[in-house]
């Protein structure tokens, strides 16, 4: 039988039936939760013919509401059920629900979340999500970001002790953050000087996150615009199942008493009373791949990070610089870059990428576990001074092009000098010999710049502290 023929007798089966029995036939012909991705799912067609409709349709009535919930909660792999009453829906895996109470007209009265063992608390995130948003995408994510909680090999019993452990280091990290902090403390300057940075707890299925820098250029846009809410670099706080045992803490270990010698918080000792062995870690995520130097990665290795790809950590910086600068697909090869910047000559960037082989290798970075609370504060530190070295070496990359023609240009090099510095190459402005300054990220704080200079050539009025401070400025 041809398509169109099978679709003319479906068209003459259901005319004379309500859109609504349709719908049931439909929902009751997928009555049973997705465990594998679309594309291979024997209904995925429907499944996805299911999906364009809902987000097509404004879900307003109780019916059309209850449906997208119980689709959506079909499409994550989860359980749902109608209360008798029919104005409540409940979302559930072995380990925790949701229950979503409804008007009659659809509206949202409330949502509560429980976790295994817990008792279920209102969650504003799920009611204005849904009650008055109707964003189901964001909703979507929260019941993945749930589910993802508790990924861990094992039984209900070791998922939950997982999810303990999540708790712990999240109290841990949130006393952290409390730690020499004064009232009108602007979140910048936490961002970029608190311990572990500007923490967000975890609000049901939203992660915390911790946002960790800010490049000067969006302190600036903050300056010069009030009451923006400029976005730093983030990463996501979470657990993860693992192939081999860890230690992981079960209750908050940061202590009462004073900090170290060192200025460090001091942690109670990880006893068998206040720790398990898990098939699991804890991980910090990041939203996008951070480009890091083999240097920094070896620095925060507690665990071995698997899967990494070396290459030019230059040629990484570079290519994450134009994914997030230009919408347009440019060559990853390109190496000269044209910046204009105001009152001063054109300039041209030549960047040096250097060799995977190098000191100055790196990888992308898209997460890094650890075990326990105290690593995260070092791990942070490092991650600033990396972010900082980055946004100085993409500030040098454009997508504009380059006229050759110009004779206004000012051409520059910027090369690997060793871990924690580069050099910028440029003639110098009286004499053909070369001039260099060399940059040194120390922290992501401080920078130190010394020029150098051919022993004959004259002297310039901008010192090495002029520079430097320019430089961090």
């Amino acid at each position: 039988t041809s398509t169109n023929a099978l679709m003319e007798q479906l068209y003459l089966k259901y005319q004379q039936k309500p859109w609504t029995e349709t719908l049931k036939l439909v929902h009751f012909c997928m009555d049973k939760p997705l465990r594998c991705p679309v594309s291979t799912a024997p209904d995925g067609p429907l499944l996805s013919c299911m999906e364009k409709i809902q987000r097509t349709l404004n879900a307003k009535s109780l019916f059309s509401v209850m449906n997208r919930l119980e689709s959506l909660s079909k499409q994550k792999g989860l359980n749902s059920h109608v209360s008798p009453s029919g104005t409540a829906c409940y979302i559930a895996s072995d380990m925790f629900y949701i229950e979503v109470q409804l008007e009659n007209d659809g509206r949202v009265m409330d949502a509560k979340l429980a976790h295994l063992g817990e008792a279920p608390v209102v969650n504003m995130v799920i009611i204005v999500f849904i009650g008055r948003m109707k964003n189901y995408d964001a909703f979507g994510k929260i019941l993945e970001d749930l589910s993802n909680m508790y990924q861990i090999p094992g039984n209900s019993e070791m998922k939950a002790k997982g999810y303990l452990a999540l708790q712990s280091l999240e109290r841990d990290l949130y006393s952290m953050s409390l730690l020499d902090r004064t009232q009108d403390v602007n979140r910048v300057t936490e961002v970029l000087h608190g311990k572990v940075g500007h923490l967000v707890p975890r609000t049901g299925g939203t992660p915390m996150n911790i946002e960790f820098y800010i490049s000067p250029y969006q302190i600036l846009e903050a300056e010069l615009n009030p009451g923006s809410q400029v976005c730093g670099t983030k990463v996501v706080v979470t657990v993860e199942g693992t192939d081999t045992l860890h230690k992981l803490p079960l209750s908050p270990l940061l202590a009462d008493s004073p900090a170290g010698e060192d200025g460090n918080p001091a942690f109670l000792p990880l006893t068998d009373e206040l720790s398990m062995d898990l098939s699991a870690y804890f991980l910090l995520k990041f939203h996008e791949p951070i480009p890091m130097s083999s240097c920094s990665i070896e620095k925060i290795q507690r665990i071995q990070i698997t899967g990494l790809k070396r290459a030019p950590l230059y040629e990484l910086i570079v290519q994450s610089t134009l994914k997030e600068k230009c919408s347009e697909d440019l060559s990853t090869n390109k190496s000269c870059f044209f910046v204009s910047l105001p009152d001063c000559p054109k300039h041209c960037y030549f960047i040096n990428k250097g060799s995977e082989k190098s000191d100055l290798g790196g990888s992308l970075v898209t997460k890094i576990p650890f075990t326990h609370p105290k690593c995260v504060p070092g791990v942070i530190e490092i991650l600033r001074r990396q972010m900082a070295y980055n946004s100085l070496i993409s500030s040098c990359v454009s997508g504009t092009h380059i006229n050759e023609d110009d004779s206004e240009l000012l051409h520059f090099e910027v090369a690997p000098h060793k871990n924690t510095s580069f050099s910028v190459f440029f003639v110098h402005p009286v004499k053909e010999n070369l001039a260099c300054v060399i940059i040194d990220v120390t922290t992501s704080r401080e920078v130190q710049c010394s020029l150098h200079l051919n022993p004959q050539d004259p002297t310039r009025n901008s010192s090495d502290g002029f520079i430097s401070r320019a430089v961090k400025r």
